[in-house]
């Protein structure tokens, strides 16, 4: 998982110099920070659905393994859960726009996907106006084969971009499993530490089509860091350098007409708690 850790501090340091955390890399083709976050341990970005309005509290979005009480067990679920997570928002160049903070976790899990979802205490007009921040629009499917998309970064302020390579129908990592997983067609989404939580974004349509989560770092088979894809027939293959996100269109089939999460909705394919959170 990209989660910044203390493992790769030696190497944060090189990487600072070599990106600059003050000067961002130049915004690739349809691509640029617009809406991008940074969080202590990871990226974010401040999102919307197609149907939402002005007057809806804002919402966040990151990976559940980025949870500021640590990873989430497999088969837990957080829903309504209070949060006061302090949430940078960048504006276009990747320059500092100001904050926000969390009100709740209105959803969360490391389970079949990777996503947190925070609502902030204020509504998108008040951060339009307040810090002049737009947020991107989820779209309401996964990503095609070949589809071009950039991974943004808020908290290295970096744009990856590359096209989606295929769909993973069993992702293992450690004791997770994720399912219809998008890999990254390589070179050009190298993602490393901190890099976690960042939308995928379409390059074409602008609209975040998933979450960029994890990546096989050494080579090895279905451990923390490594993850392994396993096809529809149970096969499990390996590969050292590949990088992968998790599906978040799965949002809008558990919305009700007033744009909340119930994940007890006729069709809903989010994970359902198993345990009181």
């Amino acid at each position: 998982m990209k989660l910044f850790r203390t493992l790769l501090a030696a190497t944060a340091v090189a990487t600072t110099t070599l990106l600059g955390t003050t000067s961002a890399q130049a915004a690739a083709p349809g691509a640029d920070f617009t809406g991008i976050a940074a969080l202590s341990n990871c990226s974010a970005s401040l999102v919307r659905y197609a149907e939402s309005v002005s007057t809806d509290k804002a919402l966040v979005l990151t990976n559940g393994h980025c949870y500021e009480g640590g990873f989430l067990n497999p088969g837990q679920v957080l829903v309504n859960k209070t949060s006061t997570r302090s949430i940078t928002l960048l504006k276009p160049d990747a320059s500092r726009a100001g904050t926000v903070r969390a009100d709740k976790i209105l959803f969360g899990t490391m389970t079949k996907t990777d996503m947190i979802v925070y609502e902030v205490n204020e509504t998108y007009a008040s951060i339009k106006s307040r810090l002049n921040v737009d947020p991107l629009t989820l779209a309401k499917q996964g990503p095609e084969n070949g589809v071009g998309m950039a991974v943004v970064s808020g908290y290295w302020q970096r744009i990856y971009t590359c096209s989606v390579q295929a769909t993973i129908p069993q992702l293992r990592e450690g004791d997770w499993t994720w399912q219809n997983s998008i890999k990254y067609q390589q070179p050009g989404c190298e993602t490393i530490g901190g890099t976690s939580g960042s939308p995928v974004v379409s390059t074409s349509t602008g609209e975040v089509i998933g979450i960029n989560n994890t990546g096989n770092e050494d080579g090895e088979r279905c451990t923390v860091n490594n993850p392994c894809e396993v096809d529809a027939d149970g096969n499990v293959t390996v590969e050292q350098g590949a990088a992968y996100g998790q599906q978040t269109a799965w949002l809008y089939t558990c919305l009700t007409a007033t744009r909340a999460i119930d994940l007890n909705k006729a069709g809903c394919e989010l994970p359902k708690p198993l345990r009181r959170n």
